[in-house]
């Protein structure tokens, strides 16, 4: 059913009503919030390796110094190629000027939200709006609204914004904070040429000068050679072309033969060079690979399809088939050969580093097991076994995850098996906050995991996984990636002819296609949901199935304000639910009804409907719909003009939204208290009560009342 799960993620808001009765009502304004808001600082630590590019910082700290009189933010647009060290500069400028900008420093990686070549825009705006302490549940829908509630949030800020490997300027120009104390860093492989009309600063960055290349690698490797060497040094670097990728790799490389002379290093590179036609940078990165032990090199051609930017032991394990000791051994490896970045969170592959490990597998295919130690626990797993692993590590934790934080509901994919010994450790969750966490944290993985499991033909697993998805989706509209791992798992249910999965998915699909106004195309996968339904069997989880279809039916025909299409759409279902004597499908399709009855301005049927909704949630102990019961009907009672009776339910209501520590239910009862005060007389209090509800909802970051969509 389509409101059986929903979770509040919201914290305590800044400004809190209280009242015993209502004729003394009391605001206690909080001056805790800067504590529970600390200044965003979203930098990873230093490098351990920055070799300092003087006249480049020394061209921003000029463009900051000068500040000619504009109207947005100045912004600075790193220019270069891959693997020139452009991230790296960035970040380094903006902890040197943090100290200037008080309200502090937010980053973000456009391709960490690309698909296809494309940014999700929203997505990303809505990162920022995170960092700026803006809860989920209170981000607009759309990119407009997201962009204004940015707007709103940066004014006058004293902001930095670090927008790492953008393509086009229209990908930037809405993730500009609004006020021109703010300075913000764009990395990008060529000019962005659409950025227009703002204050922009671009710097080309070139590849290392040779004695800054030398210095960098001598920081890296710390070898007498190198001076001892100075041509062969130099040579090595030239051969690297300046790029601190390739300088990382070649740095440990050389580390690794300290008893051969550098020179005789350069040489057998040299040697590769004239053989295979390649470029020395791609020698240096295939040398580095061939002293790779066989489950480093394994990891290395397989690490690839990983789906997610940051790499992690557990799923690592499941891909290579060994415990969690030899992954962290493989990976260690890797990060020795400096063909992994080591942080706290993870391990990162760089796009270049990236490039080379794909070229590696293409050239390497047949040997992926010959490279295997003989006996080794992972060398008969193939690679498209290594995919189903890694692709069924994530569905198990994902699977928990969801039990944990939705409870027990109307799942179709069986629940996972335990863990066996070669599938990767289990995640241990501590319990509902942190399995909505890891969520949260892995929804990069999990999309990508939709993908790649289709990719394969995993249909089961493609669709599965969209099934927590729903969890995570309620709290996180992440509209872009939700859209399309949920059309991946309409087409793996349809191709695997899953026909409770093919109801189940277009459902699912339907929800974000309507929350983003495409009412068409929701309608379309509606319909032939509420259509394969007539299809499903007798039995009580067939039966139930199709009630949830028809509840969707009645949602979107809600949505779209056809209230006698959502009335046909509940009845139909509450039908059901009764049949299968499903006493819960009961109370939510009346509850439903009632504000659907509501909506269509029926204020006595919903007072009706509304009421037997309440009492049934108190009888089952549903303690959230029964508040959310209690606030519709205290809004049918106003409404009917039984103001009276209305007052004690809106109270109870409010209560329990503040235990939720749901804000925008808080928002939304304190909205609904001052319309009923302002009908009682009662105007003082109407009015503590409105900016009680503007309070919070400027706290939280929503739109002004004035600027929503």
């Amino acid at each position: 059913m389509a409101e059986e799960t929903h979770n509040s993620v919201s914290g305590q808001a800044d400004l809190v009503v209280q009242a015993g009765r209502i004729g003394e009502l009391h605001q206690h304004i909080h001056t805790t919030a800067a504590a529970e808001h600390p200044v965003p600082y979203q930098l990873p630590p230093e490098l351990a390796h920055f070799e300092n590019r003087h006249a480049e910082q020394e061209c921003i700290r000029c463009a900051v110094d000068e500040r000619p009189g504009r109207a947005g933010p100045l912004t600075v647009v790193l220019t270069g190629i891959a693997g020139i060290g452009k991230t790296a500069l960035g970040f380094h400028v903006a902890r040197g000027l943090a100290d200037r900008y008080s309200d502090g420093v937010l980053s973000l990686d456009l391709d960490d939200l690309r698909r296809d070549g494309a940014v999700d825009v929203a997505d990303a705006v809505g990162g920022l709006l995170t960092g700026l302490h803006v809860r989920p549940e209170w981000l607009e829908r759309s990119l407009a609204g997201r962009t204004r509630q940015l707007w709103t949030r940066t004014r006058d800020k004293r902001l930095i914004v670090v927008i790492d490997n953008a393509r086009f300027g229209s990908e930037v120009l809405p993730l500009l904070p609004a006020s021109p104390h703010s300075l913000v860093i764009v990395t990008s492989q060529g000019p962005l040429y659409d950025l227009d009309g703002t204050a922009a600063v671009e710097i080309a960055v070139p590849p290392l000068a040779a004695d800054d290349a030398v210095r960098m690698l001598a920081a890296i490797v710390d070898d007498p050679r190198l001076t001892a060497e100075p041509d062969a040094a130099a040579a090595l670097v030239q051969g690297c072309g300046g790029l601190p990728a390739a300088l990382t790799v070649a740095g440990q490389w050389v580390r690794k033969y300290r008893r051969k002379s550098l020179s005789r290093l350069v040489v057998e590179l040299t040697g590769e060079l004239h053989r295979k036609g390649i470029p020395m940078v791609e020698a240096v990165w295939d040398a580095s690979y061939a002293g790779l032990g066989p489950e480093a090199a394994r990891l290395y051609r397989l690490l690839p399809l990983y789906p997610a930017p940051l790499v992690e032991p557990e799923p690592v394990a499941a891909l290579l088939g060994l415990d969690l000791d030899g992954a962290l051994d493989a990976l260690a490896e890797l990060e020795s050969a400096g063909l992994l970045e080591g942080r706290d969170e993870g391990f990162r592959m760089h796009d270049l580093v990236r490039g080379h490990a794909e070229r590696r597998a293409r050239q390497d295919t047949d040997a992926t097991d010959a490279t295997s130690a003989p006996g080794a626990v992972g060398a008969t797993r193939d690679p498209l076994a290594a995919r189903t692993a890694l692709v069924r590590w994530f569905r198990r934790q994902a699977a928990r995850a969801d039990l944990l934080a939705a409870g027990p509901r109307m799942t179709l994919a069986a629940p996972p098996a335990p863990a066996g010994p070669l599938d990767g450790p289990d995640v241990d969750f501590a319990g509902k906050a942190a399995a909505l966490r890891w969520l949260d944290d892995h929804r990069a993985a999990l999309y990508g995991c939709v993908r790649l499991a289709f990719a394969s033909g995993l249909d089961e697993d493609a669709w599965a996984l969209c099934e927590p998805l729903w969890t995570h989706f309620l709290d996180h509209p992440h509209y872009a990636d939700v859209i399309d791992a949920f059309r991946t798992g309409v087409a793996a249910a349809d191709r695997s002819e899953h026909l409770g999965a093919r109801i189940r998915m277009r459902c699912q699909l339907a929800r974000p296609l309507w929350e983003q106004g495409r009412y068409a195309e929701a309608d379309e996968q509606v319909r032939r949901a509420v259509a394969a339904s007539e299809h499903l069997g007798t039995d009580a989880g067939d039966r139930r199935l199709r009630a949830s279809a028809l509840e969707f039916g009645g949602l979107l025909a809600a949505e779209a304000g056809d209230w006698p299409g959502a009335v046909a759409g509940f009845e139909a279902s509450r039908a059901i639910h009764a049949a299968i004597g499903n006493a819960y499908g009961v109370l939510l399709q009346t509850y439903l009804l009632g504000k659907a009855a509501l909506g269509s301005g029926d204020a006595e049927a919903a007072v009706r409907l509304l009421s037997e909704a309440h009492e049934a949630a108190r009888e089952q102990h549903r303690e959230r719909l029964s508040a959310r019961a209690g606030f519709e009907l205290g809004r049918a009672l106003r409404l009917a003009g039984r103001t009276e009776e209305a007052e004690p339910l809106m109270t109870a209501a409010l209560a329990a939204a503040r235990r939720r520590g749901s804000g925008t239910d808080e928002k939304r009862i304190l909205d609904e208290l001052s319309a009923l005060m302002k009908d009682l007389g009662r105007m003082r209090e109407a009015g503590e009560y409105g900016a009680a509800a503007r309070n919070l909802a400027e706290q939280a970051g929503a739109l002004p009342a004035d600027g929503g969509t």
